[in-house]
């Protein structure tokens, strides 16, 4: 099929190659039809492919499209009318019939040309039909319309008068063929035989075979499943018996597919008793499952689905664990309207033979997607005879079906229905398809009532508080909520629906008296802490939902809301309360701050009026402290303020004095923000000491959880083993709670001992854990491993990762594994891990390992022997994981040589792989690889799917090239049968790819508490706000995506996108907790967020969290493409930005000389510290830095710091300063290439030709000229400045510099664009070519 695509494209596409420039280009309507085709085909192709069949509502679906285009070609017509045939087995031949005549006649009405190959798909169509036609009309048509029958159409004729038993005409026919010369071929005697038989000459038909012979042609496989057909047509089983064993005698075995015809025409002529023996011949094995499918559906078809049962059921040797089978016939069962008796049989049959493990319930399914609403509720009143649940989505369909029709009196059954089954009906039915057909939910519940199918639940109570305040009817809320009536509901269940109500009403009063009932009504808060955090959530996300516009234009009104909260004495959680402060700050609405507070849980020092924040004055707080105890007065509160205030400060020292002078007054509090401060300065000898004097293990008194967690975390870190583990158990012991941040702590604590390669320490804290029960997820596992891997053990890791598997069925750390053993080139190992990888899992998936191990090490050819093993088949699962891999580590080569080593993989998506490429080039920028990846689409002939097309465009759109393609657009007869949410929602992915993010939000917003999202058009949304730094319009469809779908999660791309976003905003401290969720849930964040929080937390000074963010990257940054200078730069700044110059000093030096050293561990530039430092005026940091850059160059040999701060120098137009540390250090000129990256910076932005032109004055000696000077060019280019521009190129001519093809090319556009002439010839060839060769000059030159 790849052949005929191929050959396709070709004959369209050579004539444009062969002819000269000039020729006119294809019109729109032929690329336009061309495309169409190979979309199509490749549809068709596929299925056909993969099953053998075509889906009559795919064909459908095609023929729709195609007469979308008003302009079908020859080649889509003949494609539609193929497959009307047998090609259809789930469709009756009289039907299939009148479908090729239906496109037929609509395609000629859209103006196809017919021609011979037309009526010859026609007629065999007619043949695999069995209709009867006149062959000599045929032929009539075929001259009127100057179509000129051929060879094939000869051959078809004579098969439809045999298939009649017309001799005679058959004869005719065959005279004709003689007369013109034309071969006799094996079709024209297989067709000969079945014609003597039907005219009833049977030995005729036998002898055909001799006459065949003597003719020099072979019997072949059609002659003899002629000859066997005629025979079962008559239940004649003897001859077929012999004639089977003559054929094994003499061609050794029959194919099994045309045994199976056989079966076919035994069924059809009636004579199933001999269809066993025919069943018998046949190897059921795994290759014959397409065609055995299609036989049954063609039996269920005719009406003959016992015998298509009995085929299925031959197949059951083959089924595997978790895999049902005869879900295709089921499906095709209930299609075909089958008794709900022989159903209930069906499904009986196929529980005991083991072969479908629920087979009532998928018919069910099957029921409600063919809208079969009586057939489904008999299943599911019989799935409740045999004890099977029955859920409230079960009803979804039928009621979809009766709210389009408008059909009240069916929703009014299908509710009495269900409630008869004893399925109580959740919100979501009620809300989504009940509640929708009523205006209110007064009305609704008056219907209801009316038509006996009122029955009350917590879930209908739910959903009228929700559909009324979705629609902003808060009267109606408050009524519904002070209703004696309404039972106990948790407010989480309606707080989203009460926001959209809020927001869109004015009525404070209304707000007030709400929240008021939520607070102090015990009904609405049913779970702990209790109402104070229940309201206090509730008000964070009303105001979190709100846009900066939105909370100005409210204000007042929040205002009044909040004082009226304050009257009537309701308060919320600080924790909650600062969230909204930070909201509320962010809106640039400060002064509704002190309004806020008034609902603070936090009570002030009222006598001495000391501010309350994290920022407490620790001196006031001090000398309240001494004058308390000096009148005697109580000191405890204001003692556990001055603990925890110098704890925030993280003065260690000083808050062990307090707590050492004022030991008697402390608290349990104090006692544990002390113990983990000291976990936080390691001082793991005082931690212990308090926790064992404050909460010895008998007492019943626990630390929370994130102490112990500190404790076992820091004894590990110091090898008090014995101790960490106690701790542990003394979790357990006192049932401290375990989150999902406890767990991940867990596994930081786990990979940090597995990264110091402590095996021991690892072990026994990972089979404590798990032995405790405190945590086991798969994640946990990992550091068993990893610690053998840090240790280069490699048989120690292969043992541990068969452990993980015998103990807890995971699979981990496999591809590191097999690639560090390609690495090492351990061949032995490498086949004991795939031995037992195929013995747990298949060899396909061993298979697919090592590919994606030889590939990530770069062994292409070793991969392309694995790809190529006959028989494997394209896993979209597996090559989606390892495309995804690339893509988020930028791994661009490995990407691409996947995709091309994939070309020939049977039935991988060829699409979907380019699809994965050009996302790598949407990350990077790169139209030009873009480009060129386009072209390999084509040459491959892969049909592009819309979303492929439209990357594609939008990479050349941004990078202002042509398109060269029609870009996909939304045609008003796709969206025609959409519902108006679906087209809303594609309104908003459309909005989102073209930047316009605010007006998606709008509609969004419109549409909230209407509708649900799918999962892919919440992460669209939010990855476009965030594009645009709308964090909190982001935030606000985050909130609502979890809200509605269970385990959202944003991916990689768009989660780092919301850490840029938070850094922006200085919410640093998220934007940690993002980065440590992606980590924890195996997602690599992008480079740019990386670099965008490690920048901002050592320009803040904030060593302790860039110390804990080292410590969570350090393992990906190869992975992301982040240099090991970055975090050196950051750490060494943050310390210079904390006034600590020498400890900046002590952190660097060691790490550029190592860095010399090791260049796989290179820490070797200080560009981004030195650039920091002058640009803020830090002229000492400056000058030290300078002193410790030229030390390492006189006595370590290590130039490029020393480069660096030549580079800074010229950067700053520090001329002066530059020229001297030339002269001090001479040799720093030898850093060329870093000097050559220098110059491409520079001129990659406007505004940086000085940069250049100090180095041209400084160094001119020891720099390439023509490099020099096409930068230099570039940049007076990108300024617009054309004056220089052309001095710059005069001083190459007097110089007799020699410029590139791709800046002369560049230049001559340059002035073509300014309305220059070009003083010399342009360069011939594209920028892309010149482009190319520049970039092999620099790879040759490195």
């Amino acid at each position: 099929s790849r052949n005929i695509m191929y050959q396709i494209r070709f004959l369209t596409v050579a004539p444009q190659q062969e002819g000269s420039v000039k020729e006119e280009p294809i019109s729109e309507i032929q690329t336009r039809r061309m495309w169409q085709f190979d979309w199509a085909l490749n549809k068709l192709d596929n299925s056909v492919r993969k099953t053998g069949r075509i889906p009559k509502a795919l064909l459908l679906k095609i023929f729709h499209e195609i007469c979308k285009t008003g302009c079908p070609g020859s080649n889509q017509t003949l494609l539609l009318l193929r497959s009307c045939g047998a090609l259809l087995p789930e469709v009756l031949s009289p039907e299939r019939t009148e479908l090729a005549h239906m496109i037929w006649d609509k395609m000629k009405e859209l103006g196809a040309v017919y021609d011979t190959s037309h009526y010859n798909a026609l007629l065999k169509v007619y043949l695999q039909n069995e209709h009867k036609f006149s062959p000599t009309e045929f032929l009539a048509r075929m001259e009127e319309a100057n179509a000129q029958p051929n060879r094939v159409t000869y051959q078809r004729l004579i098969a439809a008068y045999c298939n009649e038993g017309d001799i005679e005409g058959a004869s005719k026919i065959l005279g004709f063929m003689k007369n013109k010369d034309l071969p006799i071929t094996e079709a024209v005697f297989s067709s000969l035989v079945k014609g003597h038989a039907r005219s009833g000459d049977m030995k005729s038909a036998e002898n055909m075979l001799s006459v065949m012979r003597m003719a020099g042609v072979e019997p072949g496989p059609d002659t003899y499943l002629s000859l066997l057909n005629v025979y079962a047509e008559k239940g004649d089983a003897d001859s077929i018996k012999k004639t089977l064993e003559e054929v094994e005698k003499t061609e050794g075995y029959l194919m099994d597919r045309i045994l199976m015809q056989v079966i076919f025409s035994l069924a059809k002529a009636g004579y199933p008793q001999y269809i066993e023996d025919i069943k018998e011949r046949i190897r059921f094995e795994r290759e014959l499952i397409p065609d055995a499918m299609n036989l049954c559906l063609a039996l269920v078809t005719h009406g003959f689905e016992d015998i298509s049962f009995h085929i299925l059921k031959s197949f059951n040797h083959l089924s595997r664990d978790n895999t049902d089978q005869g879900s295709f016939f089921l499906q095709h069962c209930v299609n075909r309207d089958m008794p709900m008796n022989k159903l209930k049989q069906f499904c009986s049959e196929l529980k005991e033979a083991k072969m479908h493990s629920a087979p009532l319930p998928f018919i069910l399914r099957c029921a409600l997607e063919a809208n079969k609403s009586a057939l489904a509720i008999d299943v599911m009143k019989m799935m409740k005879e045999e004890g099977l649940p029955l859920r409230p989505h079960y009803s979804w369909p039928l009621l979809v079906g009766f709210q389009k029709e408008k059909n009240l009196k069916g929703i009014f059954e299908v509710l009495k229905v269900m409630h008869e089954l004893g399925v109580e009906l959740d919100t979501e039915t009620y809300t989504d398809y009940v509640f929708k057909n009523f205006a209110t939910s007064e009305t609704a519940r008056t219907q209801l009532k009316k038509n006996d199918c009122l029955f009350e639940s917590v879930g209908l109570s739910v959903a009228e508080i929700r559909y009324e305040a979705a629609n902003g009817r808060l009267n109606n809320v408050l009524s519904l909520l002070s209703s004696a009536s309404t039972p106990p509901i948790d407010i989480r269940q309606f707080r989203n629906s009460l926001i959209l109500g809020f927001k869109s009403s004015n009525d404070v009063h209304l707000w007030s008296k709400i929240t008021e009932l939520l607070y102090k009504d015990e009904r609405y808060c049913l779970t702990p802490p209790g109402p104070t955090e229940a309201v206090g959530y509730f008000l964070y996300h009303l105001i979190d939902s709100m846009s900066d516009s939105e909370v100005q234009a409210k204000e007042e009104r929040l205002r009044q809301y909040f004082h009226q909260l304050k009257k009537m004495n309701i308060v919320i959680p600080t924790t909650h309360y600062s969230g909204i402060c930070r909201l509320l700050d962010s809106s640039q609405v400060p002064e509704l701050i002190k309004d806020a507070r008034l609902l603070s849980l936090k009570k002030s020092l009222s006598t001495d009026n000391i501010p309350e924040s994290t920022k407490s004055d620790v001196s006031a707080l001090e000398k309240k402290l001494e004058k308390r105890k000096a009148e005697n007065q109580p000191i405890t509160d204001v003692l556990k303020q001055l603990i925890h205030a110098l704890c925030e400060e993280e003065n260690m020292q000083k808050a062990l004095e307090v707590k050492a002078k004022y030991e008697p007054d402390m608290v349990v509090g104090g006692y544990a923000a002390l113990i983990n401060l000291c976990c936080r300065h390691d001082n793991v000898e005082e931690a212990m000491n308090l926790k064992e004097k404050v909460f010895p293990k008998n007492s019943p008194v626990a630390l929370d959880t994130g102490k112990y967690v500190a404790l076992v975390e820091v004894l590990g870190k110091h090898g008090r083993l014995e101790d960490a583990i106690n701790i542990l158990t003394e979790m357990r012991e006192k049932d401290v709670p375990i989150s999902g941040k406890t767990v991940a702590s867990f596994f930081r604590i786990l990979n940090a001992a597995a990264m110091r390669g402590e095996v021991e320490t690892v072990n026994r804290l990972h089979e404590t854990i798990v032995n405790l029960g405190l945590a086991e997820t798969a994640v946990l596992h990992s550091p068993l491993i990893t610690v053998h891997l840090e240790k280069d053990d490699m048989p120690a890791a292969l043992e541990a990762l068969v452990n993980c598997y015998k103990k807890y069925g995971k699979i981990l750390q496999l591809h590191n594994i097999y690639c560090r053993l390609i690495e090492k080139g351990d061949a032995d190992l490498l086949q004991k891990v795939s031995d037992f990888i195929s013995r747990e899992y298949g060899d396909m998936m061993a298979l697919y390992d090592l590919f994606f191990a030889f590939l990530q090490t770069g062994k292409y050819r070793e991969a392309r022997k694995v790809i190529e093993t006959p028989g494997l088949r394209a896993h979209s699962g597996r090559l989606q994981w390892f495309a995804k891999r690339c893509i988020s580590s930028n791994q661009m080569e490995t990407l691409e040589h996947l995709v091309e080593l994939t070309q020939n993989l049977f039935e991988c998506d060829r699409d979907e792989m380019y699809y994965c490429l050009l996302q790598l080039c949407e990350k990077n920028g790169d139209w030009g690889k873009a480009e060129a990846v386009w072209t390999k689409i084509q040459e491959e002939n892969v049909v592009p799917r819309e979303k492929t097309l439209t990357l594609l465009a939008d990479i050349l759109e941004k990078n202002g090239q042509v398109v060269p393609f029609e870009v996909p657009k939304v045609r008003h007869e796709d969206t025609g049968s959409l519902s108006a949410s679906n087209v809303e929602e594609r309104k908003i992915r459309l909005l989102c790819k073209k930047n316009n993010a605010k007006e998606a939000y709008h509609i969004f917003l419109k549409m909230q508490g209407k509708n649900e999202f799918h999962y892919r058009s919440y992460g669209t949304l939010i990855k476009a706000l965030l594009t645009q730094n709308c964090l909190e319009e982001a935030m606000e469809v985050k909130h609502a995506a979890e809200t509605h779908i269970k385990g959202f999660t944003l991916n990689s791309a768009a989660s780092s996108l919301l850490i840029i976003s938070q850094v922006r905003r200085d919410y640093l401290k998220d934007a940690m907790a993002v980065l440590k969720g992606m980590l924890d849930s195996g997602l690599l964040p992008t480079r740019p967020a990386v670099i965008a929080l490690t920048q901002t937390l050592a320009e803040k000074g904030d060593l302790k969290n860039l110390q804990a963010l080292k410590n969570m990257v350090e393992d990906i940054t190869k992975s992301i493409g982040v240099s090991a200078s970055l975090m050196a730069n950051a750490i060494a700044l943050a310390h210079t930005k904390n006034n600590d110059l020498d400890a900046a000093m002590e952190y660097l030096e060691p790490l550029l000389i190592s860095g010399a050293q090791n260049p796989d561990q290179a820490v070797r530039n200080i560009s981004y510290l030195l650039r920091k430092v002058s640009e803020e005026g830090l002229e000492p940091a400056l000058e030290k830095f300078g002193v410790m850059a030229e030390r390492l160059a006189s006595q370590f040999g290590i130039y490029r710091p020393v480069t660096d701060l030549f580079l800074q120098y010229v950067s700053a137009d520090r001329v002066d300063d530059a020229r001297s540390l030339i002269q001090r250090c001479g040799a720093l000129v030898e850093e060329k290439s870093t000097l050559v990256s220098f110059m491409a910076r520079s001129a990659s932005r406007p505004g940086q030709a000085k940069k250049i032109e100090t180095l041209l004055e400084l160094i001119p000696e020891h720099l390439d000229m023509e490099i020099a000077y096409c930068y230099l060019m570039r940049c007076y280019e990108l300024d617009g400045d054309v004056a220089s521009v052309k001095a710059v190129y005069e001083k190459t001519k007097a110089k007799n510099i020699q410029l590139h093809e791709l800046s002369l090319k560049s230049l001559a556009a340059f002035l073509k664009k300014a309305g220059e002439p070009v003083p010399f010839t342009e360069p011939p060839e594209t920028f892309k070519f010149y482009v190319e060769k520049w970039r092999e000059r620099r790879l040759e030159a490195s």
